[in-house]
């Protein structure tokens, strides 16, 4: 009986890589753009290549080699295209926001060309396939993060609210937040924003560290609530808030209550967490 449960879960895990790539991501946020794909619960960027050698080689040493360099290169060029796709924020994808700079755009394709090689295919037709890879995080963040983030000090004068905060907000101090985004098709972005029923932003660029933004990124992403409560992002005491709609044409800033952004405002120790992006976002 032992042996059978074991063959039908082999056998998943063979029908779902078509659409997962790996069983492993089965719970993790991998969103297809173009011929590749986002892996937002890892922050990485994924695509495939596939190189054949020139007639005039096939059968010699060099057919090999050959076929690979061409796999990489088209591998490479599915990358860009998929990274161009990435959304920073709820406006702005890369593409949007290097089309008019080609400074940008060339470190961006600069970015492309370092990314590893973490799977190659030989098939005995002398084809290759490769899958190439890259990380949202370090050096594509550091190009299309916001500059000017400094996080905010914390005020005597909070913001008015028609609903108040719970008497004691103010004494709660939390390790990290998780805003379940989940049922309201929220899409993930490198630069979201979470943001308050008038507006206000209780989360965003201006309330992180940009070097903490850059090597980690703004925020984690999870499709269950259980794994993004455990994430070692937020650590021991996350709070939890839950997302009412989101907002801006990409979907990606999630509006919170007056009364869940009023508990995080008026504790000002929380903006030690918000410095070091210690959020993760579930969505569907």
């Amino acid at each position: 009986m032992r042996k059978k449960s074991i063959l039908t879960l082999v056998f998943a895990c063979v029908l779902a890589v078509p659409v997962l790539g790996y069983c492993q991501q089965w719970n993790e946020l991998v969103e297809q753009v173009g011929n590749g794909t986002v892996n937002w619960t890892q922050s990485i960027v994924q695509a495939n290549g596939i190189g054949v050698p020139p007639e005039s080689v096939y059968g010699k040493p060099q057919a090999r080699p050959m076929a690979l360099r061409a796999a990489k290169l088209d591998a490479m060029r599915n990358l860009l295209e998929v990274t161009k796709g990435v959304r920073i924020d709820s406006t702005t994808t890369v593409k949007n926001y290097a089309v008019e700079n080609d400074v940008i755009m060339s470190r961006v394709q600069g970015v492309v060309r370092g990314a590893q090689v973490v799977n190659r295919e030989y098939m005995s037709d002398g084809t290759v396939e490769v899958t190439m890879q890259m990380s949202l995080n370090g050096d594509l963040a550091h190009i299309v993060l916001p500059q000017d983030t400094k996080p905010q000090a914390p005020t005597d004068t909070q913001p008015s609210y028609t609903t108040p905060p719970p008497s004691d907000a103010g004494t709660k101090v939390f390790t990290g937040m998780v805003v379940d985004a989940r049922g309201l098709n929220a899409k993930p972005a490198m630069s979201p924003k979470v943001i308050d029923e008038n507006g206000q932003e209780v989360y965003g660029s201006a309330f992180v560290s940009r070097e903490f933004a850059v090597q980690q990124g703004m925020s984690g992403y999870a499709k269950e609530i259980s794994s993004a409560q455990k994430n070692q992002r937020v650590t021991d005491n996350p709070v939890t808030v839950k997302g009412i709609k989101t907002q801006g044409p990409g979907r990606s800033d999630i509006v919170i209550s007056n009364a869940d952004a009023a508990m995080l405002k008026n504790a000002s120790e929380n903006l030690s967490f918000m410095k070091k992006c210690r959020v993760m976002i579930v969505v569907d």
